[in-house]
């Protein structure tokens, strides 16, 4: 396996350096446009590998060519966000940064699976897939597999008991309108409506939807890498080993969920294909009200990009 991450900020290095620790691919080329940063990161992390027992071979460079022939395209290039802003805000900008990333990357390795991390999310997922013309199946948006560690986490703190043990979804865009779904929510099977009174479950979910941002004002300077390069890695192990687990995943929509050409967060199985089969569980009523607010949200910003060049 080769893999390409671009972006060597703090989520794109992360990502890179999780994915040689796992051993997931032989090369890892890390791409910034920053001189000296992808090669001197690249160098570090190579030189960690024999601490860590593992033969992945990492790189950096600043051009595209060093990428060909990559199984796996991970882009998580773009500006982050700072305290007061929206993932929204970041549309323009980031577009066309994503946008030419993806031109790029896809001139030299036309077959690979495209991950994406760069904000925001599930509009990026979508610049992808016009940029690269691939099947909805091997572009696929990081942000659900994100959204749920950070709600499991929260219930986690809540009852003081293992994150193993907590099943869960958040579906919908990667934003204040995400839609996490109390009712599919089980600790080791039990319903969370057992277990946590309503007032706190109703806290956990706004904490939640303000994950990212809560992290970004402890920072100041910057937004989260740890758990996103972590849910990204997450899908490019279960790809490569073809695991096929359930993860909620931003995706292209065919009708699935009542919706239409528009890219939103819903589970799908990930296997040795990419996204092998998107899941359709039953929502209520108010369940789908939500994510039909969600995927509204994403598509005013989708809607946006056809004035924009990028």
């Amino acid at each position: 396996m080769k893999m390409t991450v671009i972006g060597a900020g703090n989520v794109g290095a992360t990502t890179a350096q999780r994915i040689a620790d796992k051993e997931l691919a032989h090369e890892v080329v890390l791409v910034d446009i920053a001189e000296g940063i992808p090669q001197g990161k690249g160098l570090d992390m190579f030189e960690s590998m024999p601490v860590e027992a593992s033969d992945s071979r990492i790189i950096g460079t600043n051009t595209y060519e060093e990428t060909a022939g990559s199984d796996f395209v991970i882009i998580t290039a773009g500006l982050a966000r700072k305290p007061g802003m929206s993932r929204d805000d970041l549309l323009a900008a980031n577009a066309k940064i994503v946008g030419s990333c993806a031109e790029n990357a896809f001139k030299y390795s036309p077959n690979a699976f495209y991950i994406i991390v760069s904000n925001p999310l599930d509009v990026m997922t979508y610049v992808t897939l016009q940029k690269t013309g691939l099947p909805r199946n091997k572009v696929l948006g990081m942000a659900g597999v994100l959204d749920t560690a950070r709600y499991r986490t929260f219930i986690a703190m809540e009852l003081n008991v293992s994150v193993e043990d907590i099943q869960a979804f958040v579906l919908g865009g990667h934003g204040d309108t995400m839609v996490p779904l109390p009712r599919y929510t089980t600790v080791a099977g039990v319903p969370i409506s057992e277990l946590i009174p309503q007032d706190r479950i109703d806290a956990i979910l706004h904490r939640t939807r303000n994950g990212g941002i809560e992290i970004v004002n402890h920072l100041k300077t910057g937004s989260a890498y740890y758990a996103p390069s972590a849910s990204a890695v997450q899908m490019v192990e279960c790809i490569v080993k073809d695991k096929r687990r359930i993860l909620p995943c931003a995706v292209m929509l065919k009708g699935e969920y009542g919706l239409n050409d528009i890219v939103v967060g819903v589970p799908i199985k990930v296997g040795k294909n990419g996204m092998e089969e998107i899941f359709q569980i039953e929502l209520s009523e108010a369940e789908q009200a939500e994510l039909n607010k969600s995927a509204e949200d994403v598509k005013v910003n989708m809607d946006k990009l056809a004035s924009m060049q990028y």
